[in-house]
């Protein structure tokens, strides 16, 4: 795992189009949320990083869901990581209950149209799909037990930094909080 911070892309960057499948061949497109601000993710199943924040993002996609569109992106080459791919993404939607849709980049144009650089990744839209937010869920990261292992003993994601932001954007207002990147692990390129 190689620790990859966010890229910050500038803030009023319009949100790049997409049209990707879910697991079940459903295809979510970026004009599925128009009208309304938009909140994009980039994660993955393995990913220990996604893992210590995914609990948050569920509650994230509860209590968000019915005023911000909510999408999550697999970007990662699912050949060399098959924990990634599309069956295991639909497994990992009913563990985590997500509640938003969750779905693959597989030819990785989107996550690089957005310039994502690791998961988890986020890009918060307004309602005019301008960049408002990119940068960190929250400053919990997990912790590194032994190879392959990791705990919450440093604090469980709670969401306050994208928090704060959806709620700023909600109402209309600037960001105003410190954006600092997220960071995890890298997108895994083909």
């Amino acid at each position: 795992m190689a620790l990859t911070p966010s890229t910050m892309i500038p803030l009023g960057t319009t949100a790049p189009d997409f049209a990707l499948p879910d697991p079940d061949g459903n295809t979510v497109t970026r004009q599925q949320f128009a009208g309304k601000p938009l909140l994009v993710m980039f994660i993955c199943n393995h990913c220990p990083y996604v893992k210590h924040v995914a609990p948050e993002l569920a509650r994230i996609g509860k209590d968000y869901g019915d005023r911000v569109g909510v999408v999550a992106i697999q970007s990662n080459d699912i050949e060399n990581y098959p924990d990634d791919s599309p069956q295991k993404m639909k497994e990992e939607i009913g563990l985590r209950g997500y509640s938003f849709p969750y779905v693959s980049d597989p030819d990785q144009s989107v996550a690089k149209a957005y310039s994502a650089a690791c998961t988890p990744d986020f890009f918060l839209f307004d309602s005019a799909h301008a960049l408002a937010y990119r940068g960190q869920l929250d400053d919990t990261r997990p912790h590194r037990v032994a190879s392959g292992q990791y705990d919450d003993r440093d604090g469980q994601a709670n969401g306050q930094d994208l928090r704060a932001a959806l709620d700023q954007v909600l109402a209309g207002q600037a960001v105003t909080l410190e954006q600092i990147p997220s960071m995890g692990c890298n997108i895994k390129w083909k």
